[in-house]
């Protein structure tokens, strides 16, 4: 399964620049969705597609490659 790690580099960039940055500010900094935003930060990793436009405007809102944002996680690691 591809687990997103969007949440995680959330949490890094507030502890880097010390504020919260509200979900609603990274889409208006990317022009994602913010429910779109909502899906790929869930905590429980539901399967959700994206497209490559989206890992995109991550990858350049973070400042990371593709591979930051996307980890392969075997089944049975996912607890199935």
């Amino acid at each position: 399964m591809i687990v997103y790690r969007v949440k995680n580099l959330w949490d890094e960039k507030q502890q880097k620049e010390k504020r919260r940055i509200p979900l609603l500010e990274i889409s208006k900094d990317t022009g994602i969705n913010r429910n779109t935003l909502a899906k790929l930060t869930d905590p429980r990793q539901k399967p959700y597609n994206t497209t490559v436009e989206v890992i995109d405007k991550l990858c350049k809102y973070f400042d990371c490659q593709p591979g930051d944002l996307l980890v392969y996680v075997p089944d049975e690691e996912q607890g199935r």
